[in-house]
């Protein structure tokens, strides 16, 4: 049984970029073979700022877009964060819905597909990887970043990769999926 990945599409914003990164990626992972990818839009879930009265750790959710995000997220086996560098720094949305959950993180590995100006967005990827290792979350080296984005866009808007893109998200995979199965048997203690 294939392992599920879930692409998590990072911008909420209007005019956004992630989702035709993200949805190429969902085709290419589905090709690669390892995962069963899920496409995951932190905007479809409308989480405001952080509203939960408890702790995560508690897992006593009051509101039901959290139950939603929850469930979405306990799901995954593994993460591809398809995340915008705002600023030098991760996108907000991330932040956010990365602290509303704890368990449903833990034990899983991740690798972040950024995308921004000059520096691809590894800036945000950066600063990205600590707030991951805290809830437990394994980020691993290998990821793709794509600097200087909009001229990988064609005039439709659709995104052709490189076989420099399709190959470090080729080697993305294949780390994402050891790592997924060796840390199966923590996520299931």
């Amino acid at each position: 049984m294939k392992h599920q990945l879930s692409i998590i599409i990072g911008s909420t914003r209007p005019g956004r970029a992630g989702p035709v990164f993200a949805e190429w990626l969902e085709t290419f992972a589905r090709e690669h073979g390892k995962f069963e990818p899920v496409l995951t839009d932190i905007a479809a879930f409308h989480l405001p700022v952080l509203d939960e009265p408890h702790h995560p750790r508690l897992g006593n959710y009051q509101n039901d877009h959290t139950k939603a995000w929850s469930k979405a997220i306990d799901a995954a086996d593994a993460f591809v964060f398809v995340a915008p560098e705002y600023n030098y720094f991760a996108a907000p949305a991330i932040v956010n819905a990365i602290d509303y959950l704890l368990r449903e993180w833990k034990y899983k590995p991740a690798a972040i597909f950024s995308y921004g100006g000059v520096s691809g967005g590894l800036r945000a990827a950066q600063a990205l990887k600590p707030l991951l290792t805290s809830v437990g979350i394994m980020p691993i080296p290998e990821g793709v970043a794509l600097p200087m984005y909009q001229k990988l866009l064609d005039e439709n808007g659709a995104f052709n990769a490189s076989e420099q893109v399709t190959g470090g998200a080729r080697t993305m995979l294949d780390e994402l999926s050891r790592w997924s199965e060796a840390l199966k048997p923590m996520r299931a203690a």
